[in-house]
């Protein structure tokens, strides 16, 4: 019985592997990047999300929107963190349609932000939750422990493969991108290297803006990430403890009863 289960493992394993072999000689190239957040002891870094929120805001919400994202969680703790003044500033960016009066008006931080601009833009809300591109060496999915399950990868491998080639089909012009499943995708390149300047000096080079923005939209997908790690933690640690607890509780209690082991 074990060997069958054995020869099942060893089969199963091995066809994740060609999975993802194949997966990778079709085309779809990423690689893992080493994000702060990472890891069960990882946290957000609240310089590279705020970083982030401004690529988003000055070229991500021309077309896609955040609607399951209430803006007063930028300045949440854990989150990018904005002082409250920052937060009903920025919320003034948005317009929303008052409930009440059916009319536009100044969003506000109990608002959420907006949807798409264009409907053919997917709301980024749960993509880097949704684009689970990433499984680990040979499809394992072994990694997803360490290094997540690789929606932020997935968002900057996009960003940054495109080719620069273009070809237009049935009136739609198409970009080649050696990231995207088929190699093409409708999307124009949105980021180019040196599109947003940043306050704290850092590099606006293509291949950062990408990752800010990536890190930013797990935050967007998982905004209570370090509460969930830090519980998961301490249950852990109790579930440790109650069990030494008991393993000396029952040598403690039997001791008398089983008596000391016989030479023979």
């Amino acid at each position: 019985m074990f060997k069958k289960l054995a020869i099942t493992a060893v089969a199963a394993l091995t066809f994740g592997a060609g999975a993802a072999t194949a997966a990778g000689d079709s085309g779809h190239k990423m690689h893992d990047v080493d994000f702060s957040f990472e890891g069960p002891f990882g946290t957000f870094d609240q310089n590279q999300l705020q970083r982030g929120l401004k690529v988003y805001t000055e070229v991500c919400s021309a077309c896609h929107g955040l609607k399951f994202v209430p803006i007063r969680t930028i300045g949440d703790d854990g989150g990018p963190h904005l002082p409250e003044e920052q937060v009903i500033e920025y919320a003034k960016n948005f317009s929303v349609v008052d409930k009440e009066t059916d009319e536009d008006r100044e969003a506000k931080p109990s608002d959420h932000f907006p949807g798409s601009a264009l409907e053919n833009a997917p709301d980024l809300s749960l993509m880097a939750k949704a684009r689970a591109g990433f499984h680990g060496p040979y499809g394992t999915g072994l990694s997803q422990l360490f290094n997540g399950i690789g929606g932020p990868e997935y968002i900057v491998a996009i960003l940054t493969s495109y080719t620069g080639e273009e070809k237009e089909e049935a009136g739609t012009t198409y970009y080649e991108n050696t990231a995207f499943p088929g190699g093409w995708i409708a999307m124009a390149p949105p980021l180019y290297g040196e599109d947003v300047d940043f306050d704290d000096g850092h590099s606006n080079e293509l291949h950062h803006e990408s990752e800010d923005v990536a890190a930013f939209l797990m935050w967007a997908a998982e905004p209570k990430m370090m509460a969930r790690k830090h519980a998961g933690f301490v249950g852990v640690l109790f579930l440790t403890v109650l069990s030494v607890l008991l393993y000396l509780t029952n040598k403690r209690i039997w001791s008398k009863v089983k008596g000391p082991k016989k030479k023979h």
